[in-house]
C-alpha cells in the first residue's frame, strides 16, 4: 500500500502531471518538494532547516528526472534495435 501511494505521487508515468512535458513536469514537482519543504520546515517550528532542505529536495528531483530521461532512451533504443533485427 505504501509503494502504491509512492508511486502515485512520485512516479511520472502514473502521478496527474504525466500528460505534461518533461520539463513542465520537473518544474511543477521542484515548486511541490519547494513548498512541502518549507511547510515541514514551518510545523517543525526551524525554519532554518528550509535552506538545506530545499538543496536536498533539488538534487533528489535531478536525480530522479535524469533517471528517468535515462530509462527513456534507452527503451527508444531497444526498440529500435529490436525492429532493425525483426526485418530480416
Amino acid at each position: 500500500m505504501l509503494t502504491q501511494l509512492y508511486r502515485l505521487v512520485m512516479d511520472p508515468s502514473v502521478n496527474p502531471l504525466r500528460a505534461l512535458p518533461p520539463m513542465v513536469r520537473f518544474q511543477f514537482m521542484a515548486i511541490l518538494s519547494y513548498m512541502w519543504s518549507a511547510i515541514f520546515a514551518l510545523w517543525i517550528g526551524h525554519m532554518w532547516l528550509m535552506g538545506p532542505s530545499v538543496i536536498a529536495h533539488t538534487f533528489l528531483l535531478v536525480g530522479v528526472f535524469f533517471t528517468s530521461g535515462i530509462f527513456s532512451l534507452a527503451r527508444q533504443e531497444s526498440k529500435q534495435v529490436a525492429q532493425t533485427t525483426d526485418v530480416r
